[in-house]
């Protein structure tokens, strides 16, 4: 390879969601797109694998056919318990397309890298980045493990909350550890209750709380997430872990047959895309690299498609990176500022029990309620809808969901 270094428009770090919506934003716009992963596909990642109506939605619009995808699950209906053992049924709309769905990371990340691969963008899997030189008023020169050095207007840092390129740029703070933490287990042979989607406000757990998300063949992904720094210490989680399952009101969903599989999985969650670094010169930092979670629920599979398509957009305008990381921040905080200021506000409140059991009674109170909050909770229509005049138009809160014309 010598000294050579090769040229692309963009190259992205990181094959999840943000990535691959990156690459493909950009492909299909005729820019030469390299994506490189140190991971090979398909690969596990640790998830509640629920797809929220924002997700199916930018998936569709990406072209994700879940046809092929064996473990794809849809969601009809969520069932909120409440702190006081009251349990309330929110049904999703039927026959308008879904709303949401629960797939497995290691299936549905590998049919988004494949989505890449179509629109044209150069996939290299097992290839770590080991170093950048970044030029704020010009391109990036990255390093990769034995590729040599690649050149490229813009970076796109899809590479998790730990993200490599902001260790390298120096841009990293060794006390971040995620805003939540969240546990994962497979469980096979679940009861036909744990065919919806359930969601525990317990008591111990507040504002965080634990889950059960139908998969195909009898399966659940079964979890919990505490708020780091809140009542529940992350030391204690162990003990949690051990008796969750047997807690009467998950029991009672999961059945008596229900069979732990394989290992339990747990994982940092970022959420303060408020205050997170965006960009860096010709970098842009997307998904989990841009804290882009949901504050509320923990969900960033649909921030993290959004970010990667803004991100690959920005790219496509060229310019000065200045200009580009101006567009690309702008977009970020039209698109997901205020939500999270909506979500943190509304966590607040979840965090006391009177709080939770009042938020689960007033959802549930009518059959209009139950029907809305639904499609709120599953991000049919922003956080902070009412606080954002400018997002309001005929139909915003009956939009169908995805894949309506299938």
């Amino acid at each position: 390879m010598g000294n050579s270094v090769r040229t692309v428009d963009v190259l992205v770090v990181g094959g999840g969601p943000a990535g691959s919506a990156a690459a493909i934003t950009a492909a299909r716009a005729g820019q030469s797109v390299l994506l490189v992963d140190k991971a090979t596909f398909p690969r596990d990642k640790c998830c509640g694998d629920g797809l929220t109506t924002l997700a199916l939605r930018l998936g569709e619009q990406l072209g994700l056919d879940p046809t092929p995808i064996g473990g794809w699950q849809p969601v009809e209906d969520a069932v909120i318990h409440s702190p006081s053992g009251r349990a309330v049924r929110f049904p999703l709309p039927r026959g308008e397309g879904r709303y949401a769905a629960v797939v497995p990371r290691r299936e549905y990340d590998a049919a988004l890298l494949g989505l890449a691969r179509k629109a044209g963008t150069e996939v290299t899997e097992g290839r770590a980045v080991t170093g950048i030189d970044v030029d704020a008023d010009a391109d990036a020169t990255v390093t990769i493990d034995g590729m040599g050095r690649i050149r490229a207007a813009t970076v796109i840092a899809a590479d998790g909350m730990w993200s490599p390129v902001r260790r390298i740029l120096g841009l990293s703070t060794d006390d971040d550890r995620g805003q939540w933490h969240a546990f994962r287990q497979y469980v096979s042979n679940v009861g036909p209750a744990a065919g919806d989607l359930h969601v525990w406000f317990e008591a111990d757990l507040l504002p965080g709380y634990a889950w059960s998300f139908p998969l195909p063949d009898g399966r659940a992904n079964v979890g919990f997430g505490i708020l780091r720094g809140g009542p529940v210490a992350v030391g204690a989680t162990g003990r949690i872990w051990d008796e969750l399952m047997d807690r009467p009101a998950i029991r009672s969903v999961l059945g008596d047959h229900a069979l732990p599989e394989d290992r339990r999985t747990a994982w940092p969650i970022p959420a303060k895309v408020d205050r997170a670094v965006l960009d860096h010169g010709p970098v842009l930092f997307v998904g989990d690299a841009a804290a882009a979670t949901d504050a509320l629920t923990g969900e960033g599979i649909g921030q993290a498609l959004l970010t990667g398509i803004l991100a690959g957009e920005a790219a496509l305008v060229g310019g000065p990176p200045a200009d580009v990381a101006e567009i690309y921040r702008r977009s970020v905080r039209r698109e997901l500022v205020a939500d999270h200021r909506m979500s943190m506000a509304l966590q607040a409140m979840l965090a006391r029990q009177a709080g939770a059991r009042a938020a689960v009674r007033l959802a549930g109170a009518t059959p209009w309620t139950r029907r809305n909050f639904a499609r709120w909770m599953f991000e049919d229509y922003p956080r902070a809808l009412l606080a954002t005049p400018r997002r309001w138009s005929r139909g915003v809160m009956s939009a169908p969901g995805a894949y309506s014309a299938h």
